[in-house]
């Protein structure tokens, strides 16, 4: 079983992320971690926050000549911005006097994270409900891309839209109908909003533009893509082992995610069953093949050998340059402009890449609970055993 969490606050001394449930023998070095978290801080619409902080993993435990041990995994990212917060993030009481934060910002952790714990001060929800703590799940994430890609799994994220630039009406570039080469997620890295679409993106940078401009934010959607995936990963036998679950639950727990469709999702609603289920065949070459990927991979609450397409709405950052009106949970008083916590305008292409590495944990618990092994050796022969007996004959 693999499991694993992340402890830290947004400024304090670092985040930390312990892994358990790998198995030994995976070549793993903090460097192909430190890929994932900077193309986390990239994408246009980024905060000041990605000028100061340059993340990259040292990896503690669990890990010896470049090889797991089978053991847990332990990884840190520091933050550079702590030595600018030693006395408000304080681990042992200050003599000096730290002013509370008290006015609650609409759509964020803020006001139901005081009445739940009974803080007087926001900041100490706020430090962990930030999502900073996703530099965590991405050095996460990119561990267990780094096992699936052992069996030939890939895992890519794009921007459908952002604001009104893009959306449905662009879905011939979602993978629900159309299989990328290679080629097309290189190209990916290189836009400025992680857009294949060269005169969207630049839409789409119009809009972060205009949107900075206003004093606002902006959200979108994004769509990530694991291709190679086998079939049967995932469970139809209860309600809590169906793959799709899992990653819907992996996707909703993305910090300003409000909503998330696999394959063809809301849009088959409004189609007849004809329209929306994936013909199945056998193809000339032998091997299993679907006509169409309206179910986005996952049928059943499992896998079935398609590419697994997820696409996630992403809700505009909370923090806004004019804040809106809210309450003062210390004087209990309604105030008319809040405060700014200092933030993004557009983190939809950040949030992509975040996308990418919770695919990668749900569905690497999910490899782990089907082809099970100590070792990267003994996983590998169950693999191959699997796939040979899955075969068409």
């Amino acid at each position: 079983m693999l499991r694993f969490l992340t402890s830290g606050e947004s400024h304090g001394p670092g985040l930390t992320a312990l892994i358990e449930g790998l198995p030994a023998g995976l070549p793993l070095s903090a460097e192909e971690i430190d890929v994932h978290l900077e193309r986390r801080q990239g994408g246009y619409g980024r905060g000041g926050r990605m000028k100061i902080e340059k993340d990259r993993a040292i990896i503690r435990s669990g890990v010896r000549h470049g090889l797991t041990l089978g053991s847990p995994v332990t990884l840190e990212i520091n933050n550079r911005d702590w030595e600018n917060w030693l006395v408000k993030m304080s681990i042992t009481p200050v003599d000096e006097q730290v002013e509370p934060v008290t006015l609650a910002r609409p759509g964020h952790a803020d006001f139901a994270g005081v009445i739940k714990y009974g803080h007087q001060d926001i900041r100490n929800v706020i430090e962990r409900s930030s999502a900073r703590e996703t530099a965590a799940r991405v050095s996460v994430g990119a561990v267990c891309a780094a096992l699936l890609k052992q069996f030939g799994v890939e895992i890519h994220s794009h921007v459908l839209s952002i604001g009104p630039v893009g959306g449905r009406d662009d879905a011939g570039r979602s993978a629900v109908s159309q299989h990328f080469e290679s080629d097309y997620w290189t190209a990916i890295e290189t836009s400025p909003v992680r857009c294949g679409d060269s005169v969207l993106s630049e839409k789409m940078v119009a809009f972060i533009q205009e949107c900075k401009s206003k004093a606002e934010t902006c959200g979108g959607v994004f769509e990530v893509v694991a291709t190679g995936v086998p079939i049967g990963l995932g469970s139809y036998s209860q309600w809590d082992r169906r793959l799709s679950g899992k990653v819907a639950q992996a996707m909703m727990s993305i910090p300003s995610v409000k909503g998330v469709e696999i394959g063809s999702g809301f849009a088959s609603s409004a189609k007849f069953g004809s329209q929306v289920h994936d013909v199945i065949r056998k193809s000339e070459t032998g091997e299993w093949q679907r006509l169409s990927n309206n179910a986005g991979g996952i049928e059943g609450g499992m896998s079935d050998g398609e590419p697994i397409a997820v696409r996630v709405a992403v809700k505009p950052i909370a923090s806004l340059a004019h804040p809106l009106p809210t309450v003062d949970i210390q004087a209990q008083e309604n105030v008319e402009e809040g405060r700014y916590e200092r933030s993004d305008v557009c983190v939809v292409p950040a949030a992509g890449v975040v996308g990418e590495a919770m695919l990668a944990i749900a569905l690497a618990e999910a490899w782990l609970e089907k082809f099970g092994g100590d070792s990267l050796d003994e996983m590998r022969a169950n693999v191959e055993a699997y796939t040979a007996r899955t075969r068409p004959r």
